[in-house]
């Protein structure tokens, strides 16, 4: 049985990559590590030596810490969580107590003034007992009021929001039932009145909107006289007249996750409440991610550490064949690729965090990648895990618990991270907006020459600019750093791996070069490509993280942060051990990257697309035949048949 087409919606492809480019941060004030990264020119002094917080910063985030992990490790009980799919009044209570509701308000608005670098650390630890409570501290503070009013927010709007920010829960409402990851399609409106604006629209999937006492919502403001119009921010109080949360949804991770579908009708709201101009709501939300979206790679990270664990305990006990499983090559590949990827996450994202709290590099590309990168890899890690564990690793952990075993969340853990391949822009979406921010350059300065608008003086006048552009920049990736033997000879046995990064830098660069020429303008439908070039930058700024903290953790200043570390065994500090990890990952991380650089051109792409096609078109319909379609309506069975059981035969099949 096909399914129906949707019918052509009304806003075509050009309007809504015009809404998006629009949004766009369009100028690079600050130097990127990420963006130079993707030019072939690595910049390693941009992020070596590691960033490091100041020591007022570093006091104030592990006292708040210590805190924190009591907290969680005494009145925190994730079974009761993963049961009940609800996060109890008092655990909430607890953390607004503890001030984790306003980690990232300022002190002098009453919240904790916390730096990004151990707000990342605080999710992980929340992560780690709670992926649900981790979603809603990141929920409120990450996407919710306090970052855009923070950012954005007039200075009354600061006095009057972030205090109530500090003790009360935010939410972020973009999504609409049927817009996604594109705004140009967005429904809901704001209607001038007055002194006030009008909403009315449908909000899809708002976390925390279910228990949020303030939401920002992004709505539509016709364009009228005095009014430029277009997609804005307001920041609405959710005890208004006219707004209803229709339902709380429930998914397959994140059982107490507050997560519904929110109806404004005829919800006025004061003019004042309008965060920045009217049209700029875009703006305002991407530009809030470009932070925001490091609350992901937090979890991921919190997800791997714990795995790590649960792998390192259970494939030292469990013996099959007369000893541990984990010495078993079979095992042991999987031990080390989680435990080097969880030193990964925890690096990135650690010199991620730093990077944004210096404020001297622009980090939009470092915080795509690591939200990226972070939440594929966790997933694989996750799978893993499940897969070490075998059927203990499927089975729930409160059934292990009944049946006297230790209770071990591993299939919760898989169900959990899951989700991060979706929040804040999925992997797909991800690759696009990276790869449009990568090839910024090429676009530059040969965009009128692949402008099918452009007239022949236009083009004419931008080959010049191309050529002067491409002139200057192709012989510098001819050579560099990595081919010298001696390059980044600080970094001992790790010098490799960094002069590796260099040249496929460079190798990246030239790629992205030849692509640009072979399709123009044609490359931004070679997402098959896109997605490889981003890949291959995601992988090489994970070993510039992973070399760069290596390096730092084994220095006489210490760790970079203190939280875990110290004392003997299990738990002590990196040391020289950590050049030994961060080796092996970037052993294993050479190998995605050169699997990923031969995909660049030999892969089934074309074909893949024109198999869809034609599968879409319903060539391929009989597929589906002979199995049933449990998301139809029943009845299932037959009672006029009653079939060789007695009891009735299925009628309703597929095809």
């Amino acid at each position: 049985m096909s399914q129906p087409r949707h019918s052509a919606d009304p806003v075509d492809e050009r309007t809504a990559r015009k809404v998006a480019e629009e949004a766009r941060e369009t100028e690079w004030r600050s130097p990127s590590f990420g963006k130079q990264l993707f030019l072939g020119d690595f910049r390693l002094d941009l992020v070596h030596p590691h960033p490091r917080p100041d020591d007022e910063a570093r006091r104030r985030g592990e006292d708040f810490l210590a805190r924190l992990t009591e907290f969680c490790a005494t009145k925190v009980d994730p079974v009761l969580i993963e049961r009940e799919s609800r996060i109890p009044d008092d655990v909430v209570a607890g953390l607004r107590s503890l001030g984790a509701l306003g980690m990232k308000v300022p002190e002098r608005h009453g919240g904790l003034g916390l730096s990004q670098l151990y707000y990342g650390r605080a999710l992980m630890v929340v992560g780690s007992v709670s992926p649900a409570l981790g979603a809603l501290l990141s929920a409120h503070q990450s996407i919710g009021v306090p970052q855009p009013v923070k950012m954005f927010g007039t200075p009354e709007q600061k006095d009057t929001w972030l205090p109530r920010c500090a003790r009360e829960i935010s939410a972020f409402l973009l999504t609409e039932p049927d817009v996604g990851s594109d705004p140009a399609r967005l429904r809901a409106t704001a209607v001038p009145d007055g002194d006030s604006y009008v909403l009315n629209g449908v909000k899809l999937w708002t976390t925390n909107g279910v228990v949020a006492d303030l939401v920002v919502v992004m709505a539509r403001v016709p364009k009228s006289d005095g009014h430029r119009g277009g997609i804005s921010a307001f920041i609405v109080d959710m005890a208004s007249p006219g707004i209803t949360v229709e339902n709380r949804n429930a998914f397959m991770g994140l059982r107490g996750i507050e997560n519904g579908v929110t109806r404004l009708h005829d919800v006025r709201v004061p003019a004042a409440n309008l965060i920045g101009e009217e049209g700029a709501g875009l703006k305002i939300a991407l530009t809030t991610l470009n932070t925001g979206r490091l609350s992901l790679p937090a979890i991921c990270a919190a997800g791997a550490k714990w795995a790590a664990r649960i792998a390192r305990e259970w494939c030292g006990e469990r013996v099959q064949w007369g000893r541990p499983v984990g010495e078993h090559e079979a095992v042991s590949r999987k031990i080390a690729f989680i435990a080097a990827t969880a030193y990964a996450l925890e690096a990135m994202l650690d010199l991620s965090g730093q990077l944004a709290d210096d404020e001297r590099n622009d980090i939009r590309i470092e915080a795509a990648l690591a939200k990226l990168w972070s939440s594929e890899m966790a997933c694989r890690v996750a799978d893993e895990l499940v897969q070490l564990r075998g059927g203990r690793g499927y089975e729930t952990a409160e059934s292990l618990a009944a049946r006297g075993e230790r209770g071990v969340p591993a299939e919760q853990l898989l169900r959990d991270l899951r989700i991060n391949r979706i929040f804040e822009g999925s992997t797909e979406i991800m690759h696009l907006l990276i790869a449009r921010e990568a090839v910024d350059a090429h676009l530059a300065a040969a965009g009128g020459v692949i402008d099918p608008g452009a007239s022949p003086g236009e083009r004419a006048r931008a080959a010049a600019k191309a050529g002067g552009f491409y002139a200057r920049w192709l012989p510098t990736l001819v050579t560099g750093p990595g081919l010298r033997p001696g390059s980044y000879g600080e970094f001992g046995p790790l010098a490799r791996h960094l002069r590796y990064v260099e040249r496929a830098s460079r190798k990246l660069a030239r790629s992205i070069f030849y692509a640009a020429g072979r399709w123009q303008g044609g490359l931004e439908y070679r997402q098959g490509f896109l997605g490889r070039m981003v890949d291959i930058g995601a992988e090489l700024y994970a070993m510039s993280a992973v070399c760069v903290r290596a390096h730092a953790d084994a220095s006489p200043d210490g760790p970079v942060t203190g939280a875990g570390r110290g004392g003997t065994g299990p738990a002590a500090a990196p040391g020289e051990s950590a050049p030994l990890l961060a080796d092996a990952f970037c052993r294993q991380a050479r190998v995605r990257v050169e699997e990923l650089f031969e995909g660049l051109w030999r892969n089934t792409d074309a074909m893949d697309v024109r198999l869809a096609r034609a599968v879409l078109d319903g060539r391929f319909a009989w597929v589906e035949e002979g199995v049933l379609d449990p998301s139809i309506p029943g009845p299932w069975i037959a009672p006029s048949d009653p079939g060789p059981s007695g009891k009735g035969t299925v009628h309703r099949t597929m095809g």
